[in-house]
């Protein structure tokens, strides 16, 4: 089967039934998790549950954009509903990915300072502080997003719309670019820190007083949710990145490759339902990290107005 055009150029191609069925599964499941979480964390904010909220908040990003993506994959990577909301795919998706593993990191390096450092003074204990950090993430975000999506602007190929593909050979040094500062500050810098804050973390808890119950829950707890955000990270966010990088080598070096370049992308494809889990995978997180999430469960039989209730004085059960 020749899929290149007669410049050379491959041509793309519809995706299998299976990636949009399961992309919309998994993110329509990972959606009610994450508004579940929302509520909760609405209703029992603390200084620990910031960041969670934020995180949360991610991860229902991609949701509105994934039924226009199970088209363009069923439609043989034709993008039918403009270039505005091209861009606001590429938005939101690209917030999505790179929020998620922005906030696993600043929890990681929370835990790590609640516990390393749990007698000093630190800006990372401090509520305002972390709102204004969060805020400073969502607007990096917000500004990468929009360097992104007009940066790679939707294209035509073979009378076919393409919104973020690597059909796009015209954009194939542009895409090249973005994939490694995406690779580099998106996910070898995060992983990398939060895995430091694993290893200092647990050479440093053998120095700790963990005789009294509180001390030894909070070196569970503390490692448990650490260990979560690198299992995330290996499981959700290493494929995407991997695949990633071999497309864009091969639109840039091997561009005549179609069939390699078509499985590849198929495989890059596939990888973002892999990522989508995190969204499902996040809420054991929370579960993990923060008491007033799990105490959420048995008060959601009484009224609401008692969630309102929640006093600040919970923060300690997050630290």
């Amino acid at each position: 089967m020749n899929n290149s055009s007669d410049s050379g150029t491959c041509l793309p191609i519809a995706q299998h039934m299976s990636i949009p069925v399961l992309m919309c599964l998994v993110y329509f499941m990972g959606f009610l998790l994450n508004f579940f979480s929302l509520w909760i964390f609405c209703c029992r904010m603390s200084v620990g549950t910031v960041l969670q909220f934020n995180l949360a908040l991610s991860d229902a990003l991609a949701t509105p954009v994934t039924p226009l993506i199970a088209v363009y994959f069923l439609m043989g990577n034709n993008w039918i509903f403009g270039e505005f909301l091209c861009q606001v795919k590429i938005c939101l998706m690209s917030s999505h990915f790179y929020g998620s593993t922005i906030f696993l990191t600043l929890i990681s390096v929370h835990r790590y300072t609640a516990v390393v450092h749990f007698k000093k003074s630190s800006r990372m204990k401090n509520k305002s502080f972390i709102k204004k950090l969060c805020a400073g993430v969502w607007l990096f975000l917000l500004a990468q997003s929009l360097v992104y999506c007009f940066v790679v602007p939707p294209t035509k190929v073979d009378d076919r719309v393409q919104c973020l593909s690597f059909s796009q050979t015209t954009l194939s040094n542009s895409l090249f670019v973005i994939n490694f500062v995406l690779l580099l500050l998106g996910f070898l810098l995060p992983l990398s820190i939060s895995a430091i804050c694993y290893f200092q973390l647990t050479n440093t808890l053998t120095s700790l007083n963990t005789s009294s119950p509180k001390g030894l829950q909070v070196k569970h707890k503390s490692q448990r949710m650490i260990r979560m955000c690198l299992i995330i990270f290996a499981i959700c966010f290493l494929p995407m990145n991997v695949t990633r990088t071999m497309a864009a080598v091969l639109t840039k070096y091997f561009p005549r490759h179609c069939d390699m370049v078509h499985h590849v992308q198929t495989a890059y494809y596939a990888s973002w339902i892999v990522a989508g889990l995190n969204c499902c995978l996040d809420p054991l997180l929370y579960c993990f990290g923060s008491q007033n999430f799990r105490d959420a469960f048995p008060s959601l039989k009484k009224s609401q107005p008692e969630c309102q209730q929640i006093s600040e004085s919970e923060t300690t059960a997050n630290m």
